[in-house]
């Protein structure tokens, strides 16, 4: 079973990666005002959110559920473990949403939104490796 775990952190490793930097990217996209830049950052984007971000997060899943259905996991620890996933499933939306708004030129928020928007899955990281390692 340690291949499931192996393979759980593997892609939250890479989904993590997109989520830290797909809202770094905003900052740099809200900064550009050339068209250049522009359509440089709707291809970055658009290939990190589909091609590395989006499938980290459902193997993240996928093997997260695999792990609950084949181990016995118990304590308060793990139903909080997934409300913050669940909050996470929610960010990525709003990176979609937000690509989106990018993508269609209709982009309405600053550089600053999207530093402040980058900080939430730090946040939430910090709090689930706690909620793993010391099961409260």
């Amino acid at each position: 079973m340690l291949w499931m775990k192996s393979l759980h952190i593997i892609f939250m490793v890479t989904w993590f990666a997109g989520l830290f930097y797909l809202p770094r990217l905003y900052v740099y996209h809200a900064e550009a005002k050339d068209k250049i830049s522009d359509e440089r950052f709707k291809v970055m984007e658009r290939k990190l959110f589909y091609g590395i971000m989006t499938p980290g997060g459902i193997l993240t899943i996928f093997f997260g559920l695999l792990l609950i259905i084949n181990y016995d996991y118990q304590g308060v620890w793990l139903t909080y473990k997934l409300i913050l996933v669940a909050l996470l499933v929610i960010y990525h939306f709003y990176c979609w949403k937000y690509l989106n708004l990018f993508k269609n030129n209709m982009n309405n928020h600053s550089h600053v939104f999207y530093r402040i928007f980058n900080e939430i899955p730090v946040i939430m990281l910090i709090a689930i490796v706690f909620l793993v390692i010391y099961k409260p």
